[in-house]
C-alpha cells in the first residue's frame, strides 16, 4: 500500500477507531501510540550487481505499557492529524511505500506491509505481514527454486537454493 492509499482511507472513515492485526486473530493493542513516522530513502544493490532505488514511510507504533488497560482505539481523526503534523514538518513522500514498525514481548519488532484494510460501522481494521527475504537476481546468480523436505533442517549446497 502507498502512503496515498492510508491517508485517503484515513480521510474517508474518519470518525472510525484505527485498528491493526498483526496475525490471525492478534490486534495491536488499544494503547498503541504512533511513536514515529520516518521517511526512508534506500538505495541498494542487490547480489546480481543491479543497484535500485526506492523510498518508504514507516510508522512506528508502540504499546504503552502504562494504558494496558485502554479498550478505545486511536481514532482515525486523531492519526490523521498526527500525520498531517508530521507531514508539515518533514513531508512524506506519498507515493512511497507504507510499512508499520512493531513489536511486543510475544511478536519480534519487524518492519510490516498492509497486506489489507476493511471497515464496519465503527473500525477501520489494517491487516499488517511480514514479508520474506528474497533473491532479487535469480536468473543471474542460477538459482532454482527447490523446496526442502518436511522437516529438513538445511538444503544441500549443490540442490541450487539459497
Amino acid at each position: 500500500m502507498k502512503t496515498s492509499e492510508f491517508l485517503e482511507l484515513l480521510r474517508e472513515h474518519s470518525s472510525k477507531a484505527l485498528v491493526f492485526e498483526y496475525g490471525s486473530g492478534q490486534r495491536i493493542g488499544a494503547n498503541y501510540h504512533i511513536t514515529e513516522v520516518k521517511n526512508i530513502s534506500v538505495e541498494s544493490v542487490d547480489c546480481g550487481g543491479r543497484s535500485d532505488s526506492w523510498r518508504e514511510t514507516v510508522i512506528q507504533l508502540w504499546e504503552n505499557p502504562g494504558e494496558a488497560d485502554k479498550r478505545t482505539y486511536l481514532s482515525t481523526y486523531k492519526a490523521r492529524a498526527i500525520l498531517d503534523r508530521v507531514h508539515a514538518l518533514k513531508p512524506m513522500d506519498t507515493e512511497a511505500v507504507l510499512r508499520f514498525e512493531y513489536g511486543n514481548s510475544s511478536f519480534h519488532t519487524a518492519q510490516l506491509y498492509v497486506k489489507g484494510a476493511k471497515t464496519d460501522g465503527r473500525e477501520l481494521t489494517f491487516t499488517l505481514q511480514s514479508a520474506p527475504t528474497l533473491c532479487k537476481a535469480e536468473e543471474t546468480c542460477g538459482v532454482t527454486k527447490v523446496e526442502e523436505p518436511a522437516g529438513s533442517g538445511c538444503c544441500d549446497p549443490a540442490s541450487g537454493c539459497c
